[in-house]
């Protein structure tokens, strides 16, 4: 004969509610481990993209690096007002014959955009059309945050690109503007405010994707959480 299932607490048998919200509580801890954001980083090549991804989630700049074949990410767990998120960063090739095949991968399930030109190219200034265009082509939703990142600002004599010119550019497009260096070490701190924006943006939002731990079921879920009332880290924007 069945047992009664007893909670230890009281000693009496536990109530249907009590079970479930054991069962909920577990749940919650086996399958949402982390917020996951995805970022990917758009632009030329050459204009710093790769660079870009290595100060932000290693704080390194590379002694060398080569053109990007097809699609690369970097990750960085951060906190944000008590939470740990992860920050996904997609990095592509700027050049069509390496990215073709896996541009559409690229922008599946995108949560932020960061449109990258180097500010002694102006060549590359001019081609973020083309990228925002593809970006549209995409179907990425009107609401994904976007900026705009000049970088290789340390190059002051060879500027090509100014300032007044780009931030209109991003006041026409609604993006923030941000002007940094990858190479700089002074300027990490920037290179680390612009995807730090781009996470506090996305943590302020109700529902967002989370990682589910069952990856056989290919479930995802969409949890709410309540907006948290006491800040432990301030957001750059």
């Amino acid at each position: 004969m069945a047992q009664p299932i007893l909670d230890h607490g009281s000693l009496q048998p536990a109530s249907a509610a009590s079970l479930a919200s054991l069962e909920l509580d577990s749940s919650l801890d086996q399958y949402v481990q982390i917020r996951i954001f995805k970022i990917i980083v758009i632009g030329d090549s050459n204009v710093g993209k790769t660079c870009l991804t290595f100060r932000f989630c290693g704080g390194t700049f590379p002694d060398k690096t080569e053109a990007t074949i097809g699609v690369d990410f970097r990750e960085k767990t951060v906190e944000i007002e008590g939470e740990k998120i992860k920050v996904q960063v997609w990095d592509t090739a700027g050049q069509e014959r390496f990215r073709k095949s896996m541009v559409e991968h690229y922008y599946r399930n995108v949560h932020a955009v960061v449109f990258v030109y180097d500010v002694t190219k102006m060549t590359s200034f001019t081609n973020l059309k083309m990228w925002i265009q593809e970006c549209n082509g995409h179907a990425v939703p009107p609401l994904v945050p976007k900026v705009l990142v000049g970088n290789k600002c340390d190059l002051r004599e060879q500027i090509q690109v100014p300032s007044n010119l780009a931030l209109k550019f991003a006041d026409a497009h609604n993006m923030l503007l941000f002007e940094t260096s990858a190479k700089d070490p002074k300027e990490s701190q920037n290179v680390e405010s612009i995807f730090m924006c781009l996470a506090c943006r996305l943590k302020a939002q109700k529902s967002l994707l989370y990682r589910d731990a069952d990856r056989q079921q290919g479930k995802v879920q969409k949890l709410e959480f309540p907006q948290e009332a006491n800040s432990k880290a301030s957001c750059p924007c």
